[in-house]
Parts: C-alpha cells; structure tokens; sequence
C-alpha cells in the first residue's frame, strides 16, 4: 500500500497503521468516527494524509486542526514519530478515540486538545499546520494566525473548490499539487491577507 508512495517510512509506520485501521473500525462504528469505515476507505485516508510528505520541506512541530478520527495528524504523527504534535480537535468521542490511539501506539510525540482552534494557546509557534476539510482557506489562515510566526508554513487538504477560495486572498508563495481529487494546498509564505 505505502511502497509506490517514494516516501521513506520505517516498519513502525506500516505496524501502526495495521493497529489503526483496527481500531477505528473498531471505535467507528460505535461512536460514529468516519463516514467510511472499511479497510480500503481507511487505507485510502492514511495515504492521503501522508502523501504530501514528498512534496514539503522537513518541519519540527506540526498542529492539525480539526483532526476527527485522525486525518491528517494522527497518521502524520504515527509517520513523523520524531516530530512534535498538535493535535486539535473539539468533540469528546473524537478526542477520546485520538487519545486511545496514542496511548495504544506509543505516541508520546502527541498532544491532543480538545478546544476549538481559536482557544488554544502554545509558548511557541508551530512550524507546519495542516487541516483536512475543515472550512475555507481564508478562514483557517485568520483563526491560527495566533499560532504562527513568519517561518510557519501551511498544508491545506482541500477539493476542486480551492480556486475560488484562493480568488479571496493573496499568497506570497504557494504550490497546490494533485493526487486524483485531491488537491493540496501547500503555503510556504503567507505575504498581506
């Protein structure tokens, strides 16, 4: 499933994967996590979530907002174990499931924090912030801009709508790639909003 990515992940990555995919077919069903919950919907997801570590520059700490069952900043965490993590989410079962997987795999790269974007208060900038369907470009950049400094750079998760968004705003440097319907918005420098 990850071979033909030409992202390099080690064993651990592929093991916790088998251990996710489990445990929200697990928890899904009960809480209501996903609106796909078979193992191909979910091996589609994590491939997904990862497949724009091939794109963007290394980054030391990432905050993901309204992460859900998981997309993307669980599974960027499971593949960047060494790395920091921000994982934002406000709704309970969500948190609670979030917070199993850690707890199940090991995560000690993870916080979770069940707030809306808006509360949440860090000592430090963060280095990347991803978000998957979420809301609008505009938006997103406005409710963290308490979160980032000049150096911050952004990885939107997004569909064939992005155009429209980005007629609202101005970029200073961005790439959008593609991958089937997906399209990503990688921002590496925000310029005037």
């Amino acid at each position: 499933m990850y071979h033909n990515l030409s992202i390099k992940l080690d064993l651990e990555f592929k093991q916790r994967c088998e251990v996710f995919i489990s445990l929200l077919g697990q928890w899904g069903r009960v809480h209501n996590l996903s609106g796909r919950l078979d193992r191909a919907s979910i091996e589609e997801n994590i491939i997904d979530s990862i497949y724009p570590l091939k794109y963007i520059d290394e980054f030391k700490s990432f905050l993901d907002v309204g992460t859900g069952a998981g997309y993307p900043g669980m599974i960027l965490a499971m593949a960047r174990s060494d790395i920091k993590g921000f994982l934002v989410e406000p709704r309970a079962k969500r948190v609670a499931f979030l917070n199993f997987v850690k707890s199940s795999l090991g995560l000690n790269n993870l916080v979770i924090l069940q707030q809306r974007i808006e509360d949440v208060i860090l000592d430090h900038p963060i280095e990347l912030i991803t978000s998957r369907a979420v809301t609008n470009t505009k938006l997103l950049l406005d409710i963290t801009s308490h979160l980032r400094d000049k150096n911050t750079k952004y990885l939107f998760y997004k569909g064939s709508n992005i155009y429209e968004e980005l007629e609202q705003i101005t970029l200073e440097e961005k790439e959008i790639f593609k991958k089937d319907d997906r399209q990503y918005l990688y921002i590496r420098k925000i310029g005037d909003i």
